[in-house]
């Protein structure tokens, strides 16, 4: 074999890599890791151990990844449609459609497997469900039959949070179920002003996304409502004494931050300038509250 050859071998394989790693979706599932971070370090009041925190975010990795190519199996007719996902594996011819699914089975089994035996059933469980919600109930079931798909298959970005504070408790309290909460009231504004920037594409694709169904101003202004609601959501924790003043302070600033934004959509002409920056800033906005979470449990200044 000549050096040529070797490093053509090399760059395919390292192509079908990318290919594979890009139906997992890693710039979705990184965020999703961190939350379930964060849960683990808030439930136990300091950071877990090593061993446990590498099989949490190993099986969690696993599964969002599992999910997530799944959803760009049953999803590659219209992700071919819209520019935003042209490029994704599928539609671009980079992995066939058969590899993509049993490359999205074996990873949630793998995803179970690992969970079960290095962390504990629970979050296994509750792993697992997320895969079953995300690619069932919101992929199959609601993306392209209702325009409150966003709200209601949310539900599955909220559960890692859930996996995290299992896998140091092996339980899920009401804490839990609040963090939950902050999750779920987040993923509207987010996706809605996603969705307010592609809204030719969901048009083109035929997705009944909130834009597309009830116009941009009902979409600003459910984002306004959900932004209004996610602030008092986050609230709870401090109320329940389950996080203190360092928290309130954060989420008061990270939260009117949000609502500034919110209300700068609704009222500004403007509107495709306001939702780049809302929609850039709400990713800002998760990692940082559940970042102020872990301060205020664990560092205590």
């Amino acid at each position: 074999m000549s050096v040529i050859q070797a490093k053509e071998e090399v760059s395919s394989f390292r192509q079908t890599i990318a290919s594979y790693i890009n139906l997992m979706k890693p710039h979705v599932t990184v965020l999703l890791l961190g939350t379930t971070a964060a849960a683990m370090a808030i439930a136990g009041g300091k950071f877990p151990s090593l061993g446990l925190t590498v099989a949490t975010l190993l099986g969690g990795a696993m599964a969002a990844g599992s999910a997530n190519s799944l959803n760009c199996y049953i999803d590659r007719d219209i992700d071919q449609l819209m520019g935003r996902t042209q490029r994704r594996a599928l539609p671009a011819g980079k992995v066939k459609p058969n590899q993509a699914l049993v490359f999205g089975v074996v990873l949630g089994i793998a995803s179970f497997v690992i969970l079960t035996a290095f962390v504990n059933l629970l979050s296994a469980i509750l792993a697992f469900s997320a895969i079953l919600f995300y690619v069932f109930i919101y992929t199959l079931g609601l993306k392209r039959s209702t325009a409150q798909n966003i709200v209601i298959g949310g539900a599955a970005g909220a559960v890692p949070v859930l996996v995290g504070w299992a896998a140091v408790t092996n339980s899920v309290t009401l804490s839990a179920i609040w963090l939950f909460a902050i999750i779920f009231y987040w993923t509207p504004p987010h996706f809605w002003a996603l969705s307010l920037l592609i809204q030719k594409d969901y048009e083109k694709a035929n997705v009944p996304m909130l834009p597309v169904m009830m116009g941009e101003h009902e979409t600003r202004r459910q984002i306004f409502l959900y932004s209004l609601l996610l602030l008092a959501v986050t609230f709870i924790l401090f109320l329940m004494h389950t996080m203190g003043y360092i928290y309130l302070v954060g989420a008061l600033l990270l939260g009117g931050i949000l609502v500034y934004m919110a209300a700068r959509l609704l009222y500004d002409t403007d509107s495709k300038k306001w939702a780049r920056t809302l929609f850039w800033y709400s990713n800002c906005y998760l990692a940082a509250i559940f970042a102020v979470m872990v301060v205020d449990r664990v560092i205590h200044f």
